[in-house]
Parts: C-alpha cells; structure tokens; sequence
C-alpha cells in the first residue's frame, strides 16, 4: 500500500509541472502578444485565471470560497493571504477577479516557461537586497496608480510546516496606508495539507478560503503600519484555527 502511495504522489506531481507547462504552451501565443504593452495586462490576466483554474481543475481540486466582502471593479486593493504552497498563487488567481499584481520572490523566475512570464508580468524582490525591496515599492506604486491591485503573502516567504503563520512583514500594510487602499485579507485553509512543498504528500481534494472584511487605511499613516499589520494577522491566524481546530 505504501508503495502505491509513493507512485501516486511522484505521477501527481509531475503531472502538476506537466499542466503548468502544457496550458502555457497552449496558450503561448496570446500571451506574449498581451505583456506586449503595460496597458494589455488586464488581459494577461484574464489568460492567467484560465491558466490558475485549470491547473486546480486537473490536478483534481475544487475549491469553495466564503466572502464576507466583494471588491469593487476599477478599485485597487492590497491582496494578502497565508503562505504555504504553490497553490496559493493559483488559488489566489482563481478566486479574485480584479486584475492584481504579485510580489513574489525572484527564485521563481527561474522556472521553465512559468519564470518566463512571471518576471515579466510580476513584481520581484530578493529579500536579501535592500535595494531590491525599494525597487519593490517603486514598481508597486506604478501599477497602483494604472488602478490595479497588489497581492503580497506578507509573511516573506513559505515558512517551516510546523509553523501554522509566520510573522508579517511591514512591506503590504506600508504601501496600503502610503496609497490609502483598502487591505483584503484571505485565509487559505488546505493548500499545505492538498499540495506542499513536501513531495511525497498530498492529495486532491477541497481547498477552502475565506476572504474577509476589508480592513480600511483611509486616514492612516506610515506610522499606522503595525497596527493593520497585527491585526490583519489576527484575523488570518483565528480564522486558520477555526478551519482546523
């Protein structure tokens, strides 16, 4: 039994890489055409949800998402959600229709075909630059003035499995109060039980999120940022206990 186990998960997850690989070759041609020009990226967008969904669709998951709170079209957002897999990203995509930009790690743009587009379309930081991390600031306050909207996984990165979140970086919650827009954070309940970065894990099944209610700046300062930091933690951290108690 344990060796089927062992066979299911190598397949299944190579058969993820296949359709990462395999939707983009598809779709290849518009594309490129779409990062062509900064205007076009609602329609990378777009392109980018069917890319999310089915990847989600083939690898065997749904998912069921509560909104305490819908977003306004041609309204920009900070975006912030849980970390701890790359589902997130597909999930993410999946369930906000509004175009947004990632701010991810730069290590990311090194996957075939996938880094291909990711750098090109999202916003990357080495955390171990400091000039790296204004350049993030930069470039995010260039999209939130073209009306798009952020998405930061605040807590910098994947953190340890046993860790159920991580601390929250400064970087979502300065730029939200800078630009006075409102923060919508998400928690994912089952992207690291479905699919972490554990290879010999997982499985298809439900992924549950929740996104809740905003959380306003209006008013607030740079001086403001821990406050809406904790407690956009807060909400994430209680609704992950009542998700898996």
């Amino acid at each position: 039994m344990r060796i089927l186990k062992i066979i299911f998960w190598v397949l299944w997850r190579i058969w993820f890489y296949i359709l990462m690989g395999a939707i983009i070759i598809i779709m290849f041609p518009f594309l490129v055409i779409s990062i062509l020009r900064e205007e076009w990226y609602p329609y990378f967008f777009i392109m980018a949800r069917i890319w999310a969904k089915g990847i989600l669709i083939g690898m065997g998951f749904r998912y069921k998402v509560e909104r305490e709170q819908e977003l306004e079209d041609k309204k920009s957002y900070m975006l912030v959600a849980n970390h701890t897999s790359m589902l997130d990203i597909m999930l993410m995509l999946a369930i906000v229709k509004n175009p947004f930009v990632f701010v991810g790690k730069k290590e990311l743009a090194k996957i075939p075909l996938f880094g291909f587009f990711y750098k090109r379309t999202c916003i990357l930081v080495d955390r171990n630059s400091p000039k790296s991390r204004m350049e993030v600031y930069e470039r995010a306050q260039k999209r939130l003035k073209q009306g798009l909207s952020i998405c930061i996984f605040p807590e910098g990165g994947v953190p340890d499995e046993s860790i159920v979140l991580d601390e929250f970086k400064d970087g979502a919650f300065r730029l939200a109060s800078e630009h006075q827009i409102p923060i919508v954070p998400m928690t994912f309940a089952d992207n690291k039980k479905r699919f972490s970065y554990t290879f010999m894990s997982g499985s298809p099944g439900l992924l549950r999120a929740k996104v809740h209610s905003f959380i306003e700046t209006h008013g607030k300062e740079l001086d403001d940022k821990k406050e809406l930091k904790n407690k956009t933690r807060d909400i994430i951290l209680n609704q992950l206990q009542k998700f898996n108690p």
